[in-house]
């Protein structure tokens, strides 16, 4: 990952699998998912734990309106 990226995941709110779920309306596997696919962006932190991005849940949100 390029290193300005990496700063700037750094800065930016991460958000859990269940509230990305809830927000976008479908279900936690849909999250993990799109996670796996790279059609959301985030990390997978300690022990396998994923994080969302918050601007990747907002592009998501405004791709469905």
């Amino acid at each position: 990952m390029p290193e300005k990226e990496a700063r700037e995941m750094t800065q930016e709110r991460l958000v859990r699998p269940r509230e990305v779920a809830n927000r976008l309306a479908v279900s936690r596997s849909t999250v993990y998912r799109w996670f796996w696919e790279g059609k959301l962006r985030g990390i997978k932190i300690h022990g396998g734990t994923v994080r969302i991005l918050e601007s990747a849940v907002r592009d998501k949100l405004s791709e469905a309106y």
